[in-house]
Order: C-alpha cells, then sequence, then structure tokens
C-alpha cells in the first residue's frame, strides 16, 4: 500500500519549501539576523525563492533570489510578480560556487543570506513537523511506516524525515537523484555535496533520468488526475523499480510540489511546440 504526501497544499510557493522557507525566516527573525535593511537574499532553483519572495512581501522584507541559468521561465515570472529582484546567473546548477558567491553578495550589501544549503533550520523543520504529520496520519489508519522514498535536494527533508522514522520505526529510507549528465528541478546529484545526506543512513540511492521524471509525472496525472512536478514523478519513478523489488508493505512518498511550474517541459515533451 502506497501514500504520497501532498506538499503542493502549502499556500505560499505550493511546495514543501515553504516549511524550510517559513522555519529559516521565523529563526533568523528571532536571533535579529534580519537586520535594519531588512534585506533578504538566497540563491535557489525555485520554490525556496518563490516562498521567501512571499513570505518577504508578509514581513516587509526585500528580497532577492539568485537562480541557476535553467531555472524555468514560470518561475522568474512568479518571482517578479511577487516584487522579488531577480538576478539569474551564468551557473547551470547550485554548487557551492554559486553559495559563496551569494554570501558574499549579502556580506557586501549587508543583506541577510538564509543559506538553505548549510542553514539547521531546514533540517530542523521536518524532523520536527513534517516526519510527526506523516506519523500521525498513518496512525490514524493504523499504519507504520515500512519505507520512505523521497528526493534528495538539499537533503533537507529527506534526512530530517528519514531521521525520525528510523528512530521509532526502522524505516528503509530510498532517495532518489538524476542520473548522471541530467537535470531534475529539485533534485540534485550526491556529488554537489549535500551537508545532511551523511548524517542519516538513507539505505538505497535510485538514479532518475529527466525523461522518467516527466513520465512518472504524466503517469500519475492519468492514473490519479494529480499535476505532480518533476521531482514528484522522479519520486513516483523510483517506487515503481523498489515496490516491484520489496513486493507488499506500507510506502511513503514525498511529493514536493505540483506540476504547473513545468508546463513548458510538458509541453515540449508532449510535441507541442
Amino acid at each position: 500500500m502506497s501514500f504520497a504526501k501532498l506538499e503542493f497544499f502549502n499556500p505560499f510557493s505550493r511546495s514543501i519549501k515553504d516549511r524550510t522557507a517559513f522555519n529559516m525566516l521565523l529563526r533568523a527573525m528571532e536571533r535579529g539576523d534580519i537586520n535594519g535593511t531588512r534585506k533578504l537574499f538566497e540563491a535557489s532553483s525555485g520554490n525556496t525563492s518563490i516562498s521567501l519572495a512571499a513570505l518577504s512581501n508578509v514581513f516587509g522584507i526585500k528580497f532577492r533570489a539568485y537562480l541557476p541559468k535553467p531555472t524555468p521561465k514560470a518561475t522568474q515570472v512568479l518571482l517578479r510578480v511577487l516584487g522579488a529582484e531577480v538576478v539569474v546567473t551564468d551557473s547551470e546548477t547550485i554548487d557551492q560556487e554559486m553559495v559563496e558567491f551569494v554570501k558574499e553578495e549579502a556580506r557586501k550589501e549587508g543583506a541577510a543570506n538564509l543559506n538553505q544549503f548549510e542553514n539547521d533550520d531546514n533540517f530542523d523543520v521536518h524532523y520536527r513537523v513534517t516526519a510527526r504529520e506523516i506519523e500521525e496520519q498513518l496512525q490514524s489508519i493504523g499504519k507504520e511506516p515500512d519505507v520512505l522514498i523521497a528526493g534528495i535536494g538539499t537533503s533537507g527533508h529527506i534526512a530530517g524525515i528519514a531521521k525520525y522514522l528510523k528512530e521509532r520505526y526502522d524505516t528503509y529510507v530510498v532517495g532518489v537523484v538524476p542520473a548522471r549528465g541530467e537535470k531534475i528541478p529539485g533534485i540534485k546529484r550526491l556529488e554537489t555535496g549535500q551537508k545532511w545526506y551523511p548524517l542519516v543512513e538513507i539505505d538505497r540511492v535510485v538514479k532518475v533520468t529527466r525523461r522518467e521524471a516527466i513520465e512518472g509525472s504524466i503517469d500519475v496525472a492519468r492514473r490519479d488526475g494529480l499535476l505532480i512536478g518533476l521531482s514528484s514523478g522522479a519520486v513516483a519513478k523510483a517506487y515503481e523499480r523498489v515496490s516491484e523489488e520489496f513486493g507488499e508493505g506500507t510506502y511513503v512518498l514525498i511529493f514536493p510540489d505540483d506540476g504547473f511550474k513545468y508546463v513548458e517541459v510538458f509541453e515540449s515533451y508532449l510535441g507541442m511546440t
């Protein structure tokens, strides 16, 4: 039996990154890290920047998003709708060099940089909140999580959830990454150096191509009527492989966002351009 946690019900970015952004921003404000300039800079390939742009409006903060070059046009448009300043860099992906560049830009202009890639408030919210929600939801139907399948991006949500579930249920954890040479929004290959991945036992890593991720999204749409994003499609494809091998059990899949930001990708795949 499989269950998918639909994180696109979060209101700001329609993604799991609302949890990360809200916790990082709230904790930073509590510590006084958002100084008198009320400016915030962040490197993000999509959902975190959208969420921070929205929350910055709520709290009266000026937000600047630094994006890698392949960021979908829809993300850039939504950021501008939210009033964010958008800087599209020459980077193909967010690597350590880009993270350090944004840190330095923030330092020079007296802005805060939450840095989702190194900020433990990212990991913390998924350990304290997301994982407990999963536990409570399964308990309500008398189930325990045998297998967790989630994408590896910053590694915040997979590591936080995995740590909690392993401590209590010894859940088998499957991480999902792009295959070599592939780019899938929201997930990254392990050589990019995720902070929390080494801290938690991930039992297996499944590599998925971009085409498989798109097909996974389309399969779910046509079978279940859910419009899910590409990292969610990658998780769905990984579930197909793992469940064939393991058979029956209670599987928990994390679907980080919906498909609306990826219309151009689907359009191209379907031969509509």
